[in-house]
């Protein structure tokens, strides 16, 4: 099932009628749980091997609208410098003038432009914006269920991928093998686990 439901070509207010009332309830505005959610990444290392990594700090919300998909919007804020692979020291590269260079942009974007349906999940276009350069990413979403919480929240929760080329980020750093190739790829695979609240 989708929160954003099947794409219709019919107008909007034959939309509206169509929605079932359990997505339609869904709408509101979202402020995404860092202590519930993982933004991640994982890199291809020396041709052989995948590092994976992930974001501990960052903030989000989402603004649902279960009756007229294209309405809704996301939004996402990445602390840099939060940036954690398990290893201090790839950590503190990556955090470098050679990869980040958090002291000097300290934070990761991802601003929605667009949202479509995809059959049963939905799709997310948008502004990711790092080392001062924006370009677009499209995220896969699938939508993963809605609950109340023992504590009374409201969330909803849902699974996403891309793919991006650092390079066109101006990522650039690179090592050269011995054996041919590089240390670090350049297609990164982005996934993204969101728990998300209603607000009040």
């Amino acid at each position: 099932m989708s929160i954003f439901g099947r794409k219709n070509t019919d107008d909007s207010a034959a939309a509206t009628a169509t929605v079932s009332p359990e997505l339609a309830a869904l709408t509101g505005v979202y402020s995404i749980d860092p202590a519930h959610s993982t933004i991640g990444f994982t890199a291809r290392h020396a041709m052989v091997t995948n590092v994976k990594g992930k974001f501990n700090e960052f903030t989000g919300s989402l603004q649902l609208d279960g009756a007229d998909p294209s309405r809704s919007t996301a939004s996402i804020d990445v602390r840099m410098d939060s940036i954690d692979t398990g290893s201090a020291d790839r950590d503190g590269h990556l955090k470098s003038a050679d990869f980040f260079k958090t002291d000097e942009f300290p934070a990761m974007t991802f601003r929605s432009t667009s949202v479509e349906s995809a059959g049963d999940d939905y799709r997310v276009t948008g502004d990711l914006s790092i080392l001062g350069v924006t370009r677009p990413l499209t995220i896969d979403l699938e939508f993963n269920g809605a609950a109340r919480d023992p504590f009374g929240n409201e969330r909803v929760g849902f699974e996403g991928k891309a793919e991006i080329l650092r390079s066109e980020w101006g990522l650039t750093w690179n090592a050269a093998l011995e054996t041919g190739g590089v240390l670090v790829s350049d297609k990164i695979k982005l996934n993204f686990d969101i728990s998300a609240i209603k607000n009040a």
